[in-house]
């Protein structure tokens, strides 16, 4: 992954959310790994203009989906409608079929339109009425989900939270960066231009799928792939997908610094944000995060 490159991206995006570095280059390492985000935050910390700042300088397209109790599947991709003109009918796109999608409130919509979306995000196709339409590539999906304890939601099952790479939170900025916000300092949205080619992205996604992985990388996933399938703290384990998903944030972490091989310091930083939404303990009050934290600890010595 080319420097230049790099750091013209992290630089833009970070002008306009200021204070967000590690949440940018988590966000940017699972779009290398060709993966999804899920954000549980609060309203107001900059989720849309994050995705936004994103799509702009890359020069992809961008759709913001708002979801709601009677979100419908087909509001999400589309069907088939009459055109009298040519007396036919004719598949409309819906907002699925773009580059960068935001999808605020996931868990308002209904389950069959969580799983529409779901399938989506696995298969880079959706089917309608046995015609398979191919999405957008790339097709990156940053989804918000509002905290359990609101009312009037369907919380996500363990199968569709494991389709995201990566689920964090941004939080409040600090002190210094809300004076830097409330003295006009940040970029705006607007002002913001392509600073990478597509092809270009396309060729750091491929050169993150072939960053090195040595034996005691290796021997660490294991590790703990196997600790957690047999932790009697823990309503599941690491399943497969998740366990190529934090070697796949690794690898594009690795990138982002500019290296071709992965060492453990790339683990550390990333495996929090790829464990905390897989890992349910089974006792109330020990959730995904301490888990990970406490079998980062117990497996590698080390914690975030």
């Amino acid at each position: 992954m080319s420097t230049p490159g790099r750091e013209r991206l992290l630089d833009q995006v970070s002008g306009v959310l200021l204070d967000k570095e590690q949440e940018i280059r988590l966000v940017l390492a699972a779009l290398l790994a060709r993966g999804h985000v899920l954000l549980e935050d609060l309203p107001g910390v900059g989720k849309t203009t994050l995705a936004l700042a994103l799509a702009r300088s890359l020069g992809m397209d961008f759709a913001r989906i708002q979801m709601t109790s009677d979100t419908l599947p087909g509001d999400l991709l589309g069907g088939n409608f009459y055109d009298p003109g040519q007396r036919a009918f004719l598949f409309r796109p819906g907002p699925v079929f773009h580059q960068v999608i935001l999808v605020d409130e996931i868990n308002r919509a209904p389950p069959r339109s969580q799983s529409a979306l779901m399938e989506a995000m696995a298969e880079k196709q959706v089917s309608i009425e046995g015609i398979t339409h191919i999405l957008p590539e790339p097709f990156f999906v940053i989804a918000t989900q509002n905290p359990q304890e609101y009312s009037g939601v369907y919380p996500l099952p363990e199968n569709q939270l494991d389709r995201f790479a990566v689920s964090i939170s941004l939080g409040y900025p600090s002190r210094k960066a809300e004076e830097r916000l409330l003295r006009g300092e940040r970029v705006h949205l607007e002002q913001l231009e392509p600073v990478v080619k597509m092809e270009e992205l396309a060729v750091w996604q491929r050169e993150t799928s072939r960053v090195f992985l040595g034996a005691e990388i290796l021997a660490m996933l294991l590790d703990l792939a196997e600790r957690t399938r047999r932790d009697p703290e823990l309503r599941t384990g690491l399943s497969p997908r998740g366990l190529l998903a934090l070697r796949g944030v690794a690898q594009a972490w690795a990138c982002l610094e500019g290296r071709d091989y992965v060492q453990p310091e790339d683990l550390r930083r990333v495996a929090v944000a790829v464990l905390g939404h897989r890992l349910a303990g089974r006792e109330s009050g020990t959730g995904g995060v301490h888990q990970a934290m406490r079998l980062m600890q117990e497996c590698w010595g080390f914690v975030p």
